[in-house]
Order: C-alpha cells, then structure tokens, then sequence
C-alpha cells in the first residue's frame, strides 16, 4: 500500500482540519472509538487518504447513554438560546469553508466548486435555523366552548439518528442538523455507517438477486462502506468544539462511524426518536421496516431519476431553450445527484442532441480538487462496475451509446460522460437509478405523453420543464402535472434553495429536509385545551342528564 496522503507535503492542509493518520471515529464529548479501523480513498487516483477507528457497539452504547443526559440539559434552553449555537456552528463552518471543500472533493470526488458549494448549504441552514428558532410554534385555535383556549403545542422527539450518504456527507448532515437542534433534539449522526460510499453501488449489482432478510440487505449496504468518514471527523470536531466552548455538553451532537452493526442497531433502537436516512429505495425499505416494527418514525430521503423535459419554443427563443438545455447536460457535477434523463420535443430533438455531443466533447476532465476541472471521478470502483453494467444493458435493451460509454485510461474511477438514445421509455435500465454519468434522451411528441412518461417511474425526486407557455407551465405544477417533489420550471433539477423542503414523493420516501415546514418532522405536536372558566362544558353541546 502506498503511503498515505496525509504524510505528503501536498495534502498538509488535512491538519489545519484536526485530521492525523489514525482518527478517532466517536464523538460523545470525548473521542474514541473501539471497533474496526478502516482506510478511506482518494476516488481521484485510488491513493489512501487515512484512517478512522471506528465505533464497537460497545462506543454506541456508551453514546446513546450520553447523548440522552444530554438532551436533559438541551432541551431545557430556550429555542432562541439554541439557535444562537446553531449560528455558532455555521459560523465555525465559514471559516473553514474552504478547507471543508477541499477535504469533500478530495475523498468524495466531486469537483471543487460543488464541495465548497456544498458546506456552504450547512453554513446557510444554520441561519436559516437560527431565524427559525424564533418562530416554531403552532397557533391558537378558536374553541366553540366559551372560557377554553384551543392550541397545538411542539416538544422536541428527543434523540434524532441521522444516517447520511456518500454523494451530500456535509450538506444533507447539515440540514437535518441544524433543524434538529434548534427543535431541542439531540443528534447520534451514523454519518458514515449506514450508506456511504458505494452503498448504492452494491445494492444494484445484488438487486436481481435480493437477500431475503432486512438483516441481510443492511450488512449488504454498510460493509466496507464508510468511505466518507474523514469528512464525518472534521465536521464533527467543528461542531464539537462550538459546543465546548459555550460549556455545553459534547453528546449534544454526537458521532459513531460504523459498519452494519451500528446502522442496524440505529435502526431497531427505541432510543432513538426519528431515524433520517438517506441512500438507495432498496435499503430504504428495510429501514423503514424496522423503524415502524418498534413504531418509531423515520424521515426517508431516497433514490431519484430525475428528468428534464424540452418543449418545443417560438422560433426567435429557440436557441435560448436548447443552450440552457446543453447547459444543464453539461454540468457534470449532476452525476452525484442521482439520475439524468432527458425528454426532447421531436421538432428540437436532432438539434439539440448535436449540440450535447459537442458540449460532452469539451468537458474537462481531471483531478476534482482542481478549480478548472468540470468533471471528476466516480466515488467508487463499484461505481465504474456499476456504470460498465448499465451501458450494456442499455445496448442489450435496444440502446445506441452516441457519445462516451467506456471507462477511461486515466488513475482513479472515471468513465467517460454518455448518452444513450434508441431506448424506449419504460425500459427497465431507464428506471433504475444507476448513479452514473449517462443520460438517456428520448423524443417526444405531445405533452401528455410526456407528462404520463415522468410520472410513470416509481422514484419521485424531481423534475423539470423547459418551456415558455404559460398554461403549460401551470399544468406542469398542477395535479396532473409532474408528481415528484420538486418541480422545477426552466431551471435544472438540482440546486435546490435550504429555503424550500427538499424531498421526494413515492419510492423516493415521502421525507422533507432542510426549508419551509420541515421541522415538524424533528417534533411531536400535542393538541391542548385549556378551561379557564368556571364550568366543565363539553364539546359539540354534549349535556349529561
């Protein structure tokens, strides 16, 4: 094995973030951790970056028992007091944005500018919590019984266990923690233990022969799979230290990195009070599983195939259409945002194909990490097996490869960007989320076929339109319009605002996480009548005689 990547002049920078060879993988207001100690990888060129100790179910004992006298003294502040910690957090995370950045392109793969893009989402929620801090509440409702006040009270669930993915390791952690806290929950962040990595990866390559338990499917997803837990670390020591340095206890916001162990015990634990996890549809269900098994609630944010639709437009804005169209195609950061299928009206479809394969044959390809590269590595090895599997069953389904479908002769996990045309619109392969760089385009002619083709997948992430009729546009937003959860008008599927629940709609899980009401989901509501009269009158005019 080569040396790791720590020890190089290169990388010193990993030490300005509390990173060292061997790091601690549990946080509980101390560091530790007992269990397996596992290397993570550069995706870039396959180098070792460092390693984590990660926790034994002993460590998650140990923190689950903190983190719940914890809660004792968290839940006990004030909400706006709360929320003044969060805007702590986010500003510890300002300073370290880049370094942050850096530290996600370097061991997730994506590009510079979407890792630094992407603690910036954290450092945005935890203003947008500490506004919200001041406002959660529910109202105060008119009671038909005079002398009584009608009103919805919202507590706090307690212990909140958040199990993120490998694609978003800062952003998605973020902004269920932010909300989380500011709710008065205390959080066990499995960041790493449940489905990191090439999690994805592993289910798909296993899904035409599914294992037969839940069990089964979560040793399936989890080992070997925390190949973000250095990211997991250094958020952690940021957040920790905003914790001790307001004398709060550390367990607040605690860290197990783990393996299948862990993320089933997070699971089936009636100690914790909401389970939000984020990865595959197939793993997902086994989750939810077990979660409703104990009548526990979780938050599922799962998988997408997400699509872009391109209407035909009036002569002079036509142009305009296809540019944003290519543009949308070309950015190839898209590949960590589940899938990319695109629907093109018959009257622009040859035009805009022409124009994709010249914007693919000018990516730039390169190390993520270098602020000129548009397109980086696949996260994984798996992920380039997964990405050689679904080009040939695109073929062996009647597909043609018009640009890329090979892997490329360059270090670390890259294949080339592609495009597949041919296939009809409900081919199995269409349907999968894949989580790979190939887009699928397919010609349309009406907008009801194309509508019925979107809503025809089983995911219900997101989708968008590209068109400038405005009944159109209000049909595309209305019940017979686009049924996922984001629907996007004459912009790209991804890049949602922390402004707006982020979410999807059927096998995508039904969870709503980071803007608009979304914390309901991190508290429990309680209907409270309050008789301050004299009398004891019943509702709906009851009278015993």
């Amino acid at each position: 094995m080569s040396t790791l990547l720590i020890h190089h002049p290169q990388y010193a920078w990993l030490r300005d973030l509390g990173l060292r060879e061997i790091n601690e993988g549990v946080y509980n207001g101390s560091w530790g951790g007992r269990g397996e100690v596992i290397t993570t990888y550069c995706p870039a060129n396959n180098e070792p970056i460092a390693r984590v100790q990660q926790a034994s179910m002993k460590d998650y004992e140990e923190t689950i028992g903190k983190a719940k006298k914890a809660w004792n003294i968290w839940a006990d502040i004030p909400a706006p007091k709360r929320g003044e910690i969060v805007r702590k957090i986010g500003d510890a995370l300002r300073e370290k944005i880049h370094l942050l950045g850096r530290l996600v392109s370097l061991e997730m793969g994506k590009i510079l500018v979407e890792g630094i893009g992407e603690v910036q989402e954290y450092v945005d929620i935890c203003d947008y919590a500490a506004g919200l801090s001041r406002m959660i509440g529910g109202p105060a409702l008119p009671s038909e019984r005079p002398g009584h006040v009608l009103m919805e009270q919202w507590n706090p669930l307690g212990l909140v266990g958040i199990i993120t993915a490998f694609n978003f390791p800062v952003a998605v952690f973020g902004w269920n923690n932010a909300i989380a806290l500011i709710a008065g929950n205390v959080c066990l962040c499995g960041f790493s233990g449940c489905p990191g990595s090439h999690s994805v990866d592993q289910v798909s390559l296993e899904l035409r022969n599914p294992p037969a338990s839940a069990s089964q499917v979560l040793e399936l997803k989890m080992k070997g799979a925390p190949t973000t837990s250095l990211v997991s670390v250094a958020v952690t020591k940021i957040v920790a230290q905003v914790l001790e340095d307001n004398l709060l206890p550390g367990a607040i916001c605690s860290l197990v990195c783990g393996g299948a162990d862990i993320g089933t015990t997070m699971a089936r634990d009636e100690r914790v009070n909401l389970l939000s996890f984020t990865g595959s549809t197939q793993v997902g269900k086994q989750v939810a599983l077990m979660v409703q098994d104990r009548f526990g609630k979780s938050l599922l944010e799962l998988g997408g195939n997400n699509a872009i639709i391109g209407f035909r437009g009036r002569r002079p804005q036509l142009g305009s259409s296809i540019n944003s169209v290519c543009r949308r195609w070309n950015s190839w950061p898209e590949v960590y945002h589940c899938e990319a299928t695109g629907f093109l009206h018959e009257s622009i479809y040859n035009e805009v194909i022409a124009r994709l394969k010249s914007a693919y044959s000018q990516i730039r390809v390169g190390n993520p990490w270098d602020p000129n590269i548009l397109y980086g590595p696949l996260h994984t090895k798996q992920a380039v097996d997964m990405f050689v599997r679904a080009v040939e069953e695109a073929k062996n389904e009647g597909g043609t490869v018009i640009y890329g479908g090979k892997v490329m002769d360059h270090p670390g996990n890259y294949v080339e960007p592609t495009i597949v045309t041919g296939l009809a619109h409900d081919a199995p392969i269409v349907h999968e989320e894949t989580f790979a760089p190939i887009l699928y385009v397919f010609k349309f002619k009406d907008e009801e076929e194309v509508f019925e083709w979107n809503n025809e997948v089983k995911q219900g992430l997101s989708s968008s339109i590209f068109t400038k009729d405005l009944g159109r546009i209000f049909r595309w937003l209305g019940p017979k319009g686009s049924d996922c959860g984001i629907v996007n008008v004459n912009i790209p599927t991804s890049g949602a605002e922390i402004g707006g629940a982020f979410g999807g709609e059927k096998h995508t899980g039904g969870g709503r996480e980071s803007g608009s009401d979304a914390w309901k989901q991190y508290m429990r509501r309680s209907t409270c009548t309050i008789n301050y009269s004299t009398s004891l009158p019943l509702a709906q005019g009851i009278k015993f005689q």
